[in-house]
């Protein structure tokens, strides 16, 4: 691997391929293409370096802090930190900032969707494929039996369904947006009230023939709801840019070898 890329160098610090390649693993690329991982570490570690730098030369101690139960950010960490509260000043939101953000399309503030639920799960283990192939054979088999006619969704839930949801006819009351697993919420994005979705749809416990008895639309909610929320994000939005300005400008001032802050 250390024949591939060239040295990492910042400021005559070194920055050992070890390192990079460690750092590599936190980073996607495509397929085939290791070395656009490699190129996305590299960059990490080169501006983690060039902030280190930059606080041992202000000579700033810093403390380290709980990110969270269990989690103690490390010293290095805290430096970083401790350099960008001094060295990033933070722009200033303006109410009308706020009013503009939310006026430019009032669409995208909405309350949460309520999506009223029932379903059959043929339970099975994902990672063993012949359980799997069967319990979607079966799930498919109960999809062809209802043949649209969704009224009778509940008496053959409580007939074949896994779920202990089979004593109230699957019905799994109103669920909202992160109360059931990404792929079983990604079904119910798209069905139609009173639909019961064309084809099994598997999550980590089987497979799932789901119907939708209702939905309730989420509402455009009033400005003075959503202010708060738009103006945290302006602010970390404006701190973000701050922040790569600032790291630009430690680049621009340095010395860079084998790696570049352009975007990969």
């Amino acid at each position: 691997m250390t024949a591939l890329f060239p040295d990492v160098i910042v400021n005559g610090e070194t920055i050992a391929p070890a390192a990079i390649a460690a750092e590599a693993q936190n980073h996607s690329g495509p397929a085939g293409k290791p070395g656009i991982a490699w190129r996305k570490a590299a960059q990490a570690l080169t501006i983690r370096a060039l902030l280190l730098q930059e606080a041992a030369r202000r000579g700033l101690q810093a403390q380290v802090q709980e990110l969270a139960p269990g989690r103690i950010e490390t010293e290095a960490e805290a430096l970083i930190r401790t350099l960008l509260e001094e060295a990033v000043e933070m722009p200033e939101v303006t109410a009308d900032q706020v009013r503009a953000e939310w006026a430019r399309d009032p669409d995208r503030f909405r309350s949460a969707p309520l999506w009223d639920v029932a379903h059959i799960l043929c339970e099975c283990d994902p990672r063993d494929e012949a359980e799997s192939a069967a319990a979607r054979a079966r799930a498919e088999a109960l999809i062809a039996r209802l043949d649209g006619d969704a009224k009778g969704f509940a008496a053959l839930a409580a007939r074949e369904s896994d779920c202990g949801s089979k004593s109230a006819g699957g019905a799994l009351g109103q669920l909202g947006p992160g109360d059931s697993v990404p792929e079983f919420e990604a079904a119910l994005r798209v069905l139609k009230a009173e639909e019961v979705t064309p084809k099994p749809v598997q999550t980590r416990h089987g497979w799932h023939v789901i119907r939708l008895n209702a939905v309730a639309e989420g509402v455009v909610l009033p400005f003075e709801a959503v202010a708060p929320k738009i103006a945290q994000a302006l602010e970390k939005a404006a701190w973000t840019r701050a922040s790569r300005d600032f790291i630009a400008t430690l680049a621009a001032e340095s010395d860079i070898e084998g790696s570049s802050l352009d975007p990969i």
